[in-house]
This record gives C-alpha cells, structure tokens and sequence, in this order.
C-alpha cells in the first residue's frame, strides 16, 4: 500500500497555487509537518523505527489506537485483507488521513438517536441489545466493560456524555503521550521517516527477497534512518536543512509534437502473432496491481512486442478516463528459476498510446510486467449524482439487468476475456473470481455452471456471463449489492464509468517462431518489476552525482510522456533525500505532492518518482531538487 494523493494537482502549476498567499503556503506545509510528526510519534510507540513494518492486524490496531482512533473490526479489516502481508509507515499515514477521529458531536448525536428522549441517559439493557445485535456486534464482556466503569455508570444507566467527554480526553492523551515520548527519546527523534508518497510501491533494496507465488498486495520497504537535524519532519517545509543538492531542469514540448518512434516492420503482418489482454486495477489504498504474464520464446527470433489501452465500446456522455493512462512493458528473462529474473528491455518506443519494442530475443521463457506510472490512474474524488439503477422487475415480475448494468458487464467481459476469442475459460473466470471475491472457482463448479449457464467448448459465452451476475441479484430477491461488489471491485463507480481500472492488450509479434502468452498472477507490483524500473533508469537515464556527497547520484530518465527520477545511495548509511518540484510547470506526479522526503537504505537504489504533463497539448517543465537532509 503507498500513500494516496490527496490533490489531482499538477506541480505547483495551477492558477489556484500562484494565488495563494506565502503565509498561506507555509500554513499548509506547518499543518502537514505536524500531522506526519503526529503520525511518527503513535508509530513509534508501537515499533521500533519507522522503518520497521505493521506485520499484524493487533500491530495495526494498537497503532491506530496510539494515534487517537478507536477502529472497529471492520476498519481494520478495510486495510488489512486476506491478501496482506505487511503494512509500512506510508500505508499507517494514509490510513490516518481516511480514518479521521470521532468528535465529541459526533458521539453525542450518535446516541441522541438512541435517547430519542433526550435525558442524557440510555439504559445499561437497551445499550445491550444494541450494541450485541445491530452493526458490528459486541460480545456482552465487551458491552459489559464499558457498562462497568463507574466514571459513567449509575443505576443501570450510561451517562453518554460523561462517557464522549472521556472518550475524546483518552483519544487525545493516546496522542499527546505518544509525542512526549517522542520528544524525551533522543534517538527516536534523530530518526527521520521516508515519504513513499506514489500509488506504487517503489522501494528496493539488494539482495531481493523471493516473492510469494500468491496474490501479494504489499511489498516489504526495506527503509531505515539516517542521522540528522532533529527538527526536520518528513516533508520538509524547504530544503534549507540540506547540505548537499543536485538540481535537474527538462524543458518538454507538448505531446502532440512527440516524434513517433516505434516503427513496426513492413512484413509483421507475415510475422507470427500471441495477444493476451489484462488490467491494471486501483486499489482501495491507491495501490495498482495488474495481470503477469509468461512469455515462450521457442527459438532465437526478432520479436516486436507491444502494449495499449484496450479500447471498449464508447458511449456518449460517459468519460473514457482509462484510455488516457499510460502503459508500458518490462521484458524480463528468466533464467534457472523464476527467483532469478534479468531485465532485457522495456517498451520505450511510442505510437500514440502504444509503446513497443523491437529487438531479438533467444529461445527461452521470459516474463512480461506490465506497469503504470500512477500518475493518471489514481483515486479521484469526483461528485456522483445519482446512483446507476443495475436491475428492474419487467410486466411479467421476472427481475432483469438495465441496459446500463448490462453494457458494463460486458465490458468487463471484453477486459477478463484474455485471449479475446469470446468465451471465458475456467483460467480467466477465475482472474475474475479472485480480484471480485478473493477465491476460485474449482472444476466441480465450473460443471455446475455449465449446467445452468450457456457455455460452449466447457467456456462460458457473454450470455452465460450475464445470467450469472444476474443470479446473484435474484438469490437476494433484487438486492443490487452483490452486482455493486462486483462492479466496484472492477474499477467502476456509482455512474458505472471505469475510473479505477484501465484494461489493456499486449500484442507478441515474432518473425521465425510461434510466441506463447499465458496470464500467471494478478498482483501488486513485485519486487523483479521495482528493480527493473530502477535498472532501466540507471540504463538509459542521465546521472549527476549529488554536490558535496558523491556516494548519492540521482539518475534521471525521460521519453516523450514521461519522466522518471531514481535515487542510487552507495554509502553504507541510510539517507533521507529531500525532493523539491515546485519550480514545475503543467506536471503531474505520481507522489501527489510538491514537496516530500524519500529515505534510501544503504547499498540500494529507489525510484524517486514519475512526472507526467497535466495537460498533454502544452509545453511542461520539470524543475527538480534533490537534497540530502542534515
């Protein structure tokens, strides 16, 4: 899980940015300073460093806790799901900025409802009955834990205002004791904090750990601290507190003037042919995990391989936001295992919205991670009317899909048909299965369904796909909720427009052999995908070692449409590099932020971040400083 933009904002380029006042700048920057201090005091409360993991739901729950929140099982289990394995500091800060405290007037009005009376008072065996069968139910010791404090307690009746004037009192001394500790800890206060502040986790440190053969939402952080000015926060408020700095200047032409660079041969059509399709989907965290992909090479042959947003049906007034995400392919081989992954190339070349390459590659098993900067693929908080109607009870009381819900269904069908022939295997229903409800769908319900759904070849067609989602609205006697679990698990939102998911297609062209594509995980960025990105900017990318610290070197890479920005740290000391975009014009980050702090453990190297223009018809400027923190 990384950090969530909290702006669609552009580098410190917006009209609105240039009125604001500098007193109302440094206002904004104070009031960010202290919320990630306030962050780091409850996180070390519970951890060692801000470096170190959430490894657990009760590790979760305690920090959380310690920050001034009260979650529920359900909250928790909202950011920690089956698929979890770590959370790092990043993840807990943006958790805190979804999971806003209760006040004292939402408490009060909370039990207003339930003293319709207005005595102040609810009785200790209406609170039982409430509290133990409605919303998420307590056990009668938990109810009987509150009911026995005697501070607000009496006559077998709860004084709920005594009991929000001392739920908010102990939320706030959580809060106030977690940073006295902080302030008295001399270590843990030189110990500064990273600011993995992108939709995608970025962090990678050598030698690589072996990746999970599961669906693995979260990748490790391997961060640490670095020693420094004790009054530095993680975003800094200005990089007066650096002692060493590398600035990077790229003036860019609009993308409508790119040259086009990739140039497919005359004969491809000759050539032989793979496709397979897939998706990257937004988490709700702001992570992207997409399809990876197998590829088989059976002998030496010039190949040229391609990657685009699959274009679906348009309907008018409905925004294609996903059409305008950008794509790429990281080419890997695989050698004697598939631990042991080498990066080839990537998919520099552009078309319009495809990027390719064109190379030879030898007999061999090679893997295709695809990837997406974040940049526009990102959570957006958008204004939705009115909820989209998903079924209707036609003359005859049969309950039906409405033309919208039915248009979207299929479109989702178009995206999970990977092999595009028109009908879903068991391998692609389940891609489905896994990213709707999290499990697979085995061989014995595979024959059931072809029993009840339209299927040829033992593959289920677009109708049988439609009945069955219909299904689930007719076992809940037209309850929607389960179709609204499967549409906003796959991008959609209530106006049933994808704005969270971005399918695409990858075409495998090879002129002396048949290519073999095969669909292997649905994941979060791995590890092999992190190392690639930073090898190939380390590749291709102009380096400038950092003044007056020559074991940091930033390298920085650019195309047409993007720039991407990583930082090498050679030293045998972690390092905290303060990163300064403010001078940018018409950009876009995948960071969300202007100003942020990355931490580089030793001897490793992580992406600082991607920039995008915000508005492709202009000219954009990318004005970075990198800085290391006292």
């Amino acid at each position: 899980m990384a950090s969530k933009p909290e702006n669609n904002a552009s580098l410190c380029d917006q009209k609105v940015t240039h009125s604001e006042s500098p007193q109302a700048k440094k206002s904004q920057h104070a009031e960010e300073a202290i919320f990630y201090k306030n962050c780091r005091a409850a996180y070390l409360t519970v951890l060692k460093s801000s470096l170190e993991n959430i490894k657990s739901k009760e590790q979760l729950r305690l920090v959380l806790q310690q920050a001034g929140r009260n979650p529920s099982q359900k909250t928790v289990n909202k950011y920690w799901t089956s698929q979890t394995t770590t959370l790092n500091f990043d993840d807990f800060c943006t958790i805190l900025k979804e999971e806003t405290p209760a006040t004292k007037t939402e408490l009060l009005e909370a039990f207003r409802k339930i003293d319709t009376d207005n005595t102040g008072y609810i009785l200790h065996d209406e609170l039982y009955k409430i509290l133990t069968t409605k919303g998420e139910k307590m056990t009668l010791d938990e109810v009987s834990a509150i009911t026995n404090l005697a501070d607000f307690n009496c006559s077998g009746k709860l004084d709920y205002k005594k009991f929000c004037d001392l739920y908010v009192t102990t939320s706030e001394q959580c809060c106030k004791t977690a940073l006295e500790k902080l302030e008295v800890d001399g270590r843990l206060k030189r110990q500064q904090f990273g600011g993995q502040g992108g939709t995608s986790t970025e962090g990678i440190t050598l030698p690589v750990l072996k990746p999970s053969p599961k669906i693995s939402r979260k990748t490790d952080h391997k961060l640490a601290p670095t020693k420094g000015d004790s009054r530095t926060p993680s975003r800094p408020l200005s990089a007066q507190s650096c002692k060493a700095s590398v600035s990077s200047t790229l003036s860019m032409g609009a993308s409508s003037n790119r040259n086009t660079k990739l140039i497919e041969p005359h004969t491809i059509k000759e050539w032989q042919c793979a496709q397979s399709r897939g998706c990257f989907y937004l988490e709700e965290d702001g992570e992207i995990i997409s399809h990876k992909y197998r590829l088989h090479i059976p002998q030496r042959s010039t190949v040229c391989i391609t990657i685009k947003p699959l274009n679906l049906r348009q309907v008018e007034g409905k925004s294609c936001h996903w059409l305008s995400v950008d794509t790429a392919l990281y080419i890997l081989k695989e050698n004697e295992t598939q631990e042991n992954l080498q990066l080839v190339s990537f998919t520099e070349q552009q078309n319009k919205e495809m990027f390719g390459w064109k190379g030879e590659l030898a007999s061999g098993f090679y893997w295709l991670l695809p990837f997406t900067t974040g940049c526009r693929l990102k959570k957006v908080k958008t204004q939705i009317t009115g909820e989209a109607k998903l079924v209707y009870r036609g003359e005859d009381s049969e309950l039906a899909l409405t033309k919208e819900c039915r248009a979207a269904l299929l479109d989702i069908f178009e995206t999970i048909d990977l092999d595009g022939n028109g009908l879903l295997s068991l391998e692609e229903y389940n891609f489905f299965e896994l990213r709707t409800s999290g499990e697979k769908c085995d061989e014995e319900a595979w024959a059931v369904c072809k029993e009840n759904f339209d299927m040829k070849k033992n593959e289920l067609t677009r109708q049988g796909f439609l009945d069955l989602n219909l299904m689930e609205a007719n076992d809940r006697e037209g309850d929607p909720s389960d179709l609204w679990v499967t549409l906003l698990s796959l991008g959609y939102n209530k106006a049933l427009e994808m704005t969270e998911a971005c399918p695409f297609v990858i075409d495998i062209y090879a002129e002396k052999c048949k290519p073999r594509i095969k669909a292997i995980y649905l994941e979060a960025g791995s590890w092999q995908l992190n190392r690639a990105i930073c090898k190939s900017v380390v590749n291709k990318g102009d380096a400038k070692v950092m003044d007056g610290c020559e074991n940091v070197i930033v390298y920085t890479y650019r195309t047409g449409t993007r720039i991407t920005s990583v930082i090498e740290n050679k030293s045998e000391n972690r390092v905290i590099i303060h990163v300064n975009n403010e001078q940018s014009k018409n950009c876009l980050s995948n960071r969300g932020l202007t100003v942020f702090a990355v931490e580089v453990a030793p001897k490793s190297m992580t992406v600082s971040q991607h920039v995008m223009p915000l508005n492709e018809q202009e000219e954009w400027l990318y004005n970075c400083v990198h800085s290391l923190l006292r």
